[in-house]
């Protein structure tokens, strides 16, 4: 099985092309010029990354006064990301992955342990990408309940921007 080797700061956003629930493309080129934020969680609809996606939308406003694009990621189908948008009200977009091309070039997939089992998944793991296309800090074992609040305070206190 596959360690992780997530991208680590100043290294640049791999190449990847994608689109979300609605068919809106996403690309690393066409995300140069943003600041934006792509969180990679393991799955729709499950009580960890209900609550990290919940913790974005009501921080939302704050990203979006920033100037912070919010970007899921996981490997969830079309309309599973339909449905839990719909379900959480969430006003960003969840990107689709479904053959983790994008997890892996991020360095988030790879061997995981639950409950005594051992697979292969995305490890809930987020980036801050700076206006060039690089990475401005990797979050590490994140909290999916904290991480939102963590990172807006983290943002406030000028730490990571500013």
């Amino acid at each position: 099985m596959q360690k992780i080797a997530p991208l680590q700061k100043n290294d640049p956003v791999p190449e990847f092309t994608t689109y979300d629930s609605e068919e809106n493309e996403f690309s690393n080129k066409n995300l140069l010029g943003q600041t934006y934020l792509i969180y990679f969680y393991p799955r729709d609809n499950t009580p960890g990354c209900s609550a990290q996606a919940c913790g974005f939308r009501d921080h939302y406003s704050f990203f979006k006064n920033n100037e912070i694009k919010i970007l899921g990621v996981s490997g969830d189908s079309p309309r599973s990301h339909k449905n839990f948008i719909k379900k959480l009200q969430l006003p960003f977009p969840l990107l689709l992955d479904e053959n983790h091309q994008i997890a892996r070039a991020f360095g988030v997939w790879g061997e995981k342990k639950f409950m005594g089992r051992v697979f292969e998944g995305i490890h809930r793991i987020s980036f801050l990408i700076d206006k060039l296309g690089k990475v401005k800090k990797t979050y590490l074992k994140v909290k999916a309940k904290q991480h939102p609040e963590d990172l807006v305070n983290e943002l406030k206190d000028g730490v990571v921007i500013g």
